[in-house]
């Protein structure tokens, strides 16, 4: 992280934490985890329970309940800095850090006390939140939202639900859950759904295959099934068909900590970059020493703190709603950044050359890794269709 982006001393102290952390508890396992066959075996809970012993997994919450009370600019620092370390690792926590914070917001007491209070007190809990369906990716946010397939419906006591998600992050490992669930099927997906709070092992809920991905493996995505799934009424959260405005009001900038994530990976390719150029002779002289390829690190530098200012934007504007906020914030920053990163890197392929193409220099893994958000948190053309619909015409 440039100094010019911290903002204070307490920053600095928290990024040196984690950073320390990277260096000695992500760093040395990455690329050996990356590599497992076995998309389940990539997860590393010594990682997370390493994470806990510093205070990582809990400190987007209030000092109240035991974290540390960081602002959203803070903690999406500290997912920028996760992820130059590992991407997966980034997004077991950034997701776990978001949740947390919505759910101290959106909870009422009784439920804080059943989730957030063991939540804090178990070193492996990490948190999901479920939105995502095989027919269900962009539905909420093409311009003609259509409901969601997943449906609870009200019964004496509470809802009885059916149906399946997919692609949700930590699924398979999470103990805690966000469900988001049509409630009214003559109703879009935006106007339509409610949330419920689930605990692992929910009488018919159940974990389904995890998926094989490209990168960004050492976090785990998977399938869950809701199988006549009876949810009682204490676990609504908020009001019922209020989900998606619930969410939008506690947590707007939810996509700046995706482009902070794949952030990071841009930080780590063009850290080897500009490794790269510093060592490798070509035609005489340094990489560096050739014009192009200096201005082309010259242009990965002003793609990554354009996008950071931007994602610190939206953070901030978050935090201070009662000063305005751009609705925009909330899918643009996201889209900036993963295109930066995708950029970087295939700058950074070709500035290797062949020795970019194997896998022992590293360069292989973060390019697969650069992939995964120009569609995760929203695939970025619809995200611009999103933002579009909030422009004056």
């Amino acid at each position: 992280m440039d100094e010019i982006f911290i903002q204070s001393e307490e920053q600095r102290a928290i990024l040196e934490s984690v950073r320390r952390y990277v260096e000695e508890e992500v760093t040395p396992r990455a690329a050996e985890l990356d590599a497992e066959t076995d998309p389940e075996a990539a997860f590393s809970w010594e990682i997370v329970e390493a994470a806990d012993r510093m205070g990582l997994r809990t400190m987007s919450l209030s000092e109240e309940l035991g974290g540390m009370g960081i602002d959203s600019t803070t903690t999406a620092m500290v997912v920028e800095e996760l992820a130059r370390g590992d991407l997966g690792i980034s997004v077991v926590f950034a997701q776990t850090l978001k949740i947390a914070a919505i759910m101290e917001k959106a909870f009422n007491d009784d439920q804080i006390q059943r989730s957030l209070v063991p939540f804090v007190e178990d070193p492996r809990a990490v948190l999901s939140i479920c939105i995502t369906e095989p027919d269900s990716g962009s539905n909420g946010v093409l311009p003609h939202s259509t409901p969601l397939k997943t449906r609870a419906e009200k019964v004496d006591g509470g809802w009885l639900a059916n149906g399946m998600k997919h692609f949700i992050s930590n699924s398979n490992r999470s103990r805690f859950f966000m469900v988001f669930m049509q409630t009214d099927p003559s109703k879009p997906m935006t106007e339509g759904v409610s949330c419920f709070l689930l605990e692992r092992g929910h009488p018919g809920f159940t974990v389904g295959r995890v998926h094989d991905k490209m990168g960004e493996r050492l976090a785990n995505n998977s399938e869950l099934f809701f199988t006549d799934c009876f949810i009682p009424d204490e676990n609504l959260v908020g009001e019922p068909n209020q989900a998606m405005k619930t969410l939008g009001a506690f947590m707007p900038s939810s996509n700046a900590y995706a482009a902070a994530s794949i952030l990071g990976v841009a930080v780590a390719l063009y850290e080897k970059s500009l490794d790269w150029a510093q060592t490798r002779v070509q035609g005489g002289k340094r990489l560096i020493e050739h014009d192009g390829i200096r201005a082309q690190i010259a242009e990965m530098k002003m793609l990554i703190d354009a996008s950071r200012a931007y994602v610190h934007l939206a953070t901030t504007c978050s935090d201070n709603q009662e000063d305005g906020w751009d609705p925009t914030l909330g899918a643009l920053p996201k889209a900036m950044a993963s295109q930066a990163a995708w950029k970087i890197a295939t700058w950074t392929l070709e500035i290797h050359g062949g020795h970019g193409y194997m896998k022992e220099a590293g360069v292989e893994k973060l390019v697969r890794d650069a992939a995964a958000f120009l569609h995760s948190d929203g695939v970025n053309r619809t995200l611009f269709l999103r933002s579009a619909n909030f422009l004056e015409w």
